[in-house]
């Protein structure tokens, strides 16, 4: 792999740094948290007007034709402001799952929607039962007429409650935990039993509950073949696993720069703590890990798409294991070295360690990538 940005990702490393230093203070980011949305349809549509929603869309549905190596630098750099605008949940699961699989009418419908930022996505696929395994369905879809009735309920849906589409799996045929038999359908979130129960996570972004009553979609709802939604669907949340790790870098090193800062400034026995040879070495651990996860995300961004699905899960799995193991020695690492500072919600490296705990969970926990690695 060249590991050397090519002048597209250059240009998408600026421009997403710049918004964000310029337009994603910590304070202006703590009241786009508050707001009824809890992110900013106003800066949604200005990441639509700079290019940032279609990077990897096709040219003929609306977008740049990008790789999701051009697509990692972005979010890499949304992981060192904390934006919580659903880039995920539309642009890499949502958006990424229709190109993949849907149908023509439906990327020509739905992507030119997405890189315009007039629409929202999300990907329904978590049970409360399931772990992380994606072919644990219990919501079915059983055929009515020349459509088809869901039942069933979904956990933890990002930005649910925003989203203009769902795409959930739903078992068409088999029993629960059956690897065959799962389908994806869009769903509109207001439709006749569909209901939602919004939360805020650990980390400030939005996720919900969705349960689905007797839900009545017609067979052009449909996204891929009927019983064959597993494999797309496992190599839309390995993407996932990527892109959480793209932001878990970008958060590393803005932590890392922020408690570098703190230790040079911070003053006690009349010297820079910096200048104590044991929190020296404690910061070097918190950069070395961070170099670390670089180099396993290289392997998650090489892996992403590749053809052969075996090789891909485990490649995800060890990048995804060891940046999770990375992002815990820098959060704690930051939290421990400025103290009681940091435990506060008025200052940014708190909030900094709550992401990065949420994203350990998200796509998969260390504990379930170190067992698929294994298999």
């Amino acid at each position: 792999m060249d590991f050397v940005a090519t002048e597209t990702q250059t240009m998408l490393r600026d421009m997403a740094d710049r918004l964000v230093r310029d337009r994603y203070g910590f304070e202006e980011r703590q009241k786009i948290v508050a707001s009824e949305d809890g992110f900013s349809r106003k800066m949604w549509k200005e990441l639509a007007d700079l290019g940032l929603l279609g990077v990897e869309i096709p040219e003929e549905q609306g977008g740049s034709g990008g790789t999701f190596a051009d697509v990692a630098v972005v979010l890499e750099s949304f992981g060192k402001g904390l934006v919580v605008e659903p880039y995920l949940s539309t642009v890499v699961l949502g958006a990424g799952l229709i190109a993949a699989v849907g149908w023509e009418v439906q990327k020509h419908d739905i992507l030119p929607k997405v890189a315009s930022g007039d629409m929202l996505l999300t990907l329904a696929y978590t049970e409360s039962q399931s772990r992380y395994a994606l072919n644990y369905v219990a919501t079915k879809a059983r055929k009515d007429g020349a459509g088809y009735v869901i039942d069933g309920h979904k956990a933890v849906v990002l930005g649910a409650d925003t989203a203009d589409k769902l795409i959930v799996s739903a078992r068409t045929s088999g029993e629960t935990a059956d690897k065959t038999g799962i389908s994806l359908f869009l769903v509109d979130p207001k439709a006749e039993g569909v209901s939602i129960r919004s939360y805020r996570n650990v980390d400030d972004r939005r996720a919900a509950e969705v349960t689905f009553d007797g839900v009545k979609v017609e067979a052009s709802a449909l996204v891929g073949a009927e019983d064959d939604g597993l494999a797309p669907l496992e190599a839309a949340i390995d993407r996932g696993a990527a892109a959480v790790g793209c932001e878990a870098l970008g958060a590393m090193g803005a932590l890392n720069a922020l408690t570098l800062d703190y230790l040079k400034t911070r003053m006690q026995f009349g010297r820079p703590i910096g200048k104590f040879q044991v929190l020296q070495h404690r910061m070097a651990d918190m950069v070395m890990a961070e170099q670390q996860a670089r180099s396993m995300l290289f392997l998650a961004i090489e892996q992403a798409d590749a053809k052969d699905p075996a090789a891909r899960a485990q490649a995800i799995s060890a990048a995804k294991a060891q940046i999770d193991a990375c992002g815990q020695v820098v959060g704690r690492g930051a939290i421990q070295l400025h103290g009681g500072i940091a435990m506060t919600m008025e200052y940014i490296a708190g909030h900094f360690f709550r992401r990065l705990t949420a994203l350990e969970k998200m796509m998969g926990d260390r504990d379930y990538h170190l067992q698929r690695f294994a298999i």
